[in-house]
């Protein structure tokens, strides 16, 4: 699992090829100069004591190669100031390239981490219903955020310290060899030990950080839940109840998190540990060989490079350990972002799938069943034809389907048996986009997102003008209050959090499809927000903006709908009844008795 995430992630890399090459190059030469600096360093000590033999070592003479072309004689190298001019040079330029790769790796992974963010949103964009039913919101929220997050910490961490940690070794190593092989050897046969350390703490971090991810999401999407029933929570006095939730969601975050930090900190002073004994065994068997040979075969300066290098050869050990820690964090996020990203979106349109241009309006259900699970059937065989232009409304205890069949005809869920069609065309060979243009929506549920009145207004309609927004608004009788908000229709409303009564907000979405006005129209429970004065009011607009529309009107209050052309009444996911309402009084059925209930003392 964690292979197949790493080579995901990696695909991402093709579309910064170019400063991921440079990215490479900078952290090669700066490398190169680093590995410079103990060299010189042992060349000046040298040449303190006053041992002229560094000036016939290979390092000195390469050195004295490059410096020729811009007229440096090798005598002007073999000088202390000339020695520390170079040290500087080198810890310069070093700390540039430095900052160029960082810049280069802080664009790779911020680049990589906001095209998963972009997929993972997209995904959503195209999930079905049921999925986004299912899941808790702030759970999906997190793997967008909070791990899109953890992989960016990750991926910086790996491309800003892998890359010129294993150059390192890989330098310090070839350059220990050239040097005195047998003090190399020492050091070879010591590094499995830490790499060994390593790897078996690395494996013990990864459950415990999947874990840490998961609580994470839970304690996200428990959050988001009181936050946005704030007023439920305070109302029925259940702050008591919600803080102790939390706590126990706390408390159990707080106790992975801490075995996830606990192990995975042990990674550095273990291989730390273990990378001191290399470097006590440097100077342990270079020192016995230094006074052995009285500095014949390893000079004292010789013996401080060595040092040195021994030193920076452990430090990536170090350092890449950390990276291997934090990776495994990183990976377990990549790993739920990519199973959001995987998630199976809803059905596409079929290939020849007709574009609904102009809707007449004529409706049928064709011995549609549906059920939300397999095991508790709701909807079986239903058969209903609506005319282009009728008013129907759907009626019925809580539960028994009503919204249902709304979530089915705008194609929010798939029939499981039977066909849908508008115009005679099933809806499933109708694309989804081209349905709901034809099909406009008051919900009970209202959203408005976070901009100006004018912009949620003319949300389905963007290029509308001033004249027809106040005129929409003015015929659902929302333009009284909208002008005494504090900049009229450019007042900014935050979504959930604004100012705004619940009546305000549902009359803004009213005037939406009133200016829309698409050929069919979705009114579920649309005024139930509504004081009764302006519900009479708008029901005059209302009945003005469905002549000739086909429209379905969701209610319980069954004083609204007497007008209508057809009521259904629908018990249990079937249609128990169907008439208008003064056949349906007659009947003295299920509709009877849920009419005169709303009148009685």
């Amino acid at each position: 699992m964690k292979t197949k995430t790493i080579l995901r992630v990696l695909k991402y890399l093709k579309h910064y090829r170019l400063l991921l090459l440079l990215s490479l190059v900078f952290a090669a030469v700066s490398v190169v100069l680093t590995l410079c600096i103990p060299v010189l360093t042992g060349d000046a000590i040298d040449l303190l004591a006053g041992d002229q033999t560094f000036a016939e070592r290979g390092t000195f003479a390469l050195l004295c190669r490059l410096a020729q072309p811009f007229g440096v004689t090798a005598e002007q190298l073999n000088t202390i100031p000339a020695i520390l001019v170079l040290i500087c040079l080198a810890t310069g330029v070093t700390a540039l390239l430095q900052w160029l790769m960082n810049v280069c790796n802080n664009r790779i992974a911020f680049g990589i981490v906001r095209r998963l963010r972009q997929d993972a949103f997209e995904r959503v964009q195209v999930l079905p219903l049921a999925y986004l039913d299912a899941k808790p919101v702030g759970d999906t929220v997190s793997r967008v955020i909070s791990d899109a997050d953890a992989v960016t910490d990750g991926l910086l961490l790996g491309f800003s310290q892998f890359f010129t940690g294993i150059l390192t070794i890989l330098g310090t190593l070839l350059i220990m060899f050239t040097v005195h092989p047998g003090i190399a050897l020492v050091v070879v046969l010591v590094t499995p030990l830490s790499l060994f350390v390593a790897a078996f703490i690395t494996k013990k971090t990864h459950t415990y950080f999947k874990n840490q991810s998961k609580t994470r999401a839970e304690q996200t999407a428990l959050v988001d839940e009181m936050l946005g029933n704030h007023k439920l929570v305070t109302a029925f006095n259940r702050g008591d109840e919600a803080l102790a939730d939390f706590d126990a969601v706390n408390a159990r975050l707080a106790a992975i998190s801490q075995k996830a930090t606990f192990f995975s900190s042990l990674t550095n002073p273990s291989t730390r540990f273990v990378n001191n004994l290399v470097y006590a065994g440097v100077v342990l068997v270079g020192a016995l060989m230094a006074i052995a040979t009285g500095g014949a075969s390893l000079s004292v300066g010789q013996l401080s490079c060595f040092l040195s290098y021994a030193n920076q050869y452990t430090k990536p050990f170090n350092e890449i350990s950390g990276v291997i820690t934090e990776l495994q964090n990183a990976l377990t996020c990549a790993g739920r972002l990519f199973e959001l990203i995987d998630t199976e979106p809803e059905t596409p349109d079929a290939p020849d799938a007709h574009v609904l241009h102009k809707a007449r309006g004529e409706v049928a259900f064709d011995h549609v069943s549906f059920s939300y699970t397999p095991d508790r059937p709701l909807i079986e065989n239903l058969s209903l034809d609506i005319k282009e232009g009728q008013r129907v409304a759907i009626v019925g205890p809580t539960g028994c389907g009503k919204t249902t069949l709304i979530n089915l005809l705008m194609r929010f869920y798939d029939t499981t048996e039977g066909d849908i069609k508008v115009d005679g065309t099933p809806t499933r060979r109708i694309t989804r986009h081209s349905l709901r243009q034809n099909i406009g929506m008051v919900l009970q549920d209202t959203h408005l997102k976070h901009d100006t009145v004018r912009a949620n207004i003319a949300l389905g309609h963007p290029d509308a003008t001033d004249e027809q927004i106040v005129a929409a608004a003015k015929a659902c009788h929302a333009h009284s209050f909208i002008r005494r908000l504090p900049n009229g229709y450019d007042t900014v409303i935050g979504g959930d959090n604004d100012t705004l009564s619940q009546g305000q907000r549902q009359l803004l979405c009213i005037a939406r499809v009133m200016l829309r006005l698409p050929p069919m129209l979705i009114l579920d429970e649309a005024t139930s927000s509504i004081d009764t004065r302006t519900e009479l009011k708008i029901q005059s607009a209302f009945a003005e903006m469905m002549q000739g529309r086909t429209s379905f009107i969701v209610a319980h209050r069954l004083s609204t709908i007497k007008n209508a052309d057809l009521i259904l009444v629908m018990q249990d996911g079937n249609i128990v009844e169907r008439g208008t309402h003064e056949s349906l009084l007659e009947q003295n059925g299920l509709y009877a008795k849920l009419y005169y209930s709303q009148f009685e003392e």
